[in-house]
């Protein structure tokens, strides 16, 4: 599969030139078939031009194109949120909120929010999709080492469950990450019924809490870990990905947003033959994603 061109600097200020052009853009990416009043489901409205708002005709609900969106609400011009989204879907070591901030000329807070909500909306949109056929699945551990602490799973790093599936030719496909509190068969069985579709194949190592998975609707085969096998090849060499794109871009990250930075990454992984196109993707995700406050992130 060849990958798309992407856009360049010059063409992406000559589109999304002002407020007007990236609201039009959002509109159509948000209601691709034409309005739908998000209250009672009318295609009736008017635009309200001085206030930017759409109302609807039948119950005179009115909203903003960035309304129940990760937008809600933002002070934030969409012009600054549509380089943020370029930025980000041009390069693929991802930008800190530090390095996003200064781009954007806004305070670290703002631009930190706002990444936080992009990740948030990426996450939201892999969501929706299930991973099927013959699916490698494993455990792996972010954080720094600490002086005394287990090792292994017994570990007090945080855990992360990984799944990747594999084409009839054996090669990676779409990948799932997720934070854990602990590698139990309940939590395991709570991952794969989510993330893995009925009957797929599932390939694990050796550890007792994947040996229940032949009951859960799925086909199971294990084997017991060997760093010389070629058993979950894709899935290691995943992990390996994920933790230099964490450690070398996100420094001194936080357990509690470690889920935002593994939507980015198996976001980018996803759509990595749609590079040209990544950019439209996001806003696609950003228009159909749901709010997120800032109380809501720091839980």
């Amino acid at each position: 599969m060849s990958k798309q061109k992407e856009m360049g600097i010059v063409e992406f200020v000559e589109k999304y030139k002002d407020e007007n052009s990236c609201r039009e853009f959002l509109f159509k990416k948000r209601f691709p078939n034409g309005f739908v009043c998000p209250k009672c489901g009318s295609v009736s409205y008017g635009l309200i031009v001085k206030r930017n708002l759409y109302q609807c005709k039948d119950c005179r609900y009115q909203c903003s194109v960035t309304a129940g969106t990760v937008m809600h609400k933002t002070h934030i011009p969409l012009n600054k949120w549509f380089i943020a989204m370029y930025l980000l879907a041009k390069d693929k070591r991802g930008y800190s909120a530090l390095s996003l901030g200064s781009e954007l000329g806004l305070t670290y807070k703002s631009a930190w929010f706002l990444l936080k909500r992009l990740q948030t909306a990426m996450g939201q949109r892999d969501s929706e999709y299930v991973l099927s056929n013959v699916v490698e699945v494993d455990d792996t551990y972010f954080g720094g080492k600490k002086k005394g602490s287990k090792r292994g799973r017994g570990t007090a790093k945080s855990k992360v469950l990984v799944a990747v599936s594999k084409t009839d030719e054996g090669k990676p496909q779409f990948l799932k990450m997720q934070v854990v509190e602990n590698l139990r068969h309940k939590t395991i069985k709570s991952f794969t019924t989510i993330n893995i579709k009925e009957n797929s194949q599932i390939q694990t190592d050796s550890y007792h809490s994947y040996r229940k998975l032949s009951e859960e609707k799925f086909a199971h085969a294990f084997e017991i870990y060997d760093p010389e096998s070629s058993w979950l090849h894709w899935l290691h060499i995943l992990i390996g990905n994920a933790k230099s794109f964490v450690s070398g871009t996100f420094h001194g990250l936080k357990k509690k947003y470690l889920q935002q930075y593994l939507n980015e990454f198996c976001y980018r992984f996803n759509r990595r033959y749609f590079a040209g196109s990544i950019f439209d993707r996001l806003v696609v995700a950003s228009a159909k994603s749901t709010p997120l406050t800032l109380d809501e992130l720091k839980g």
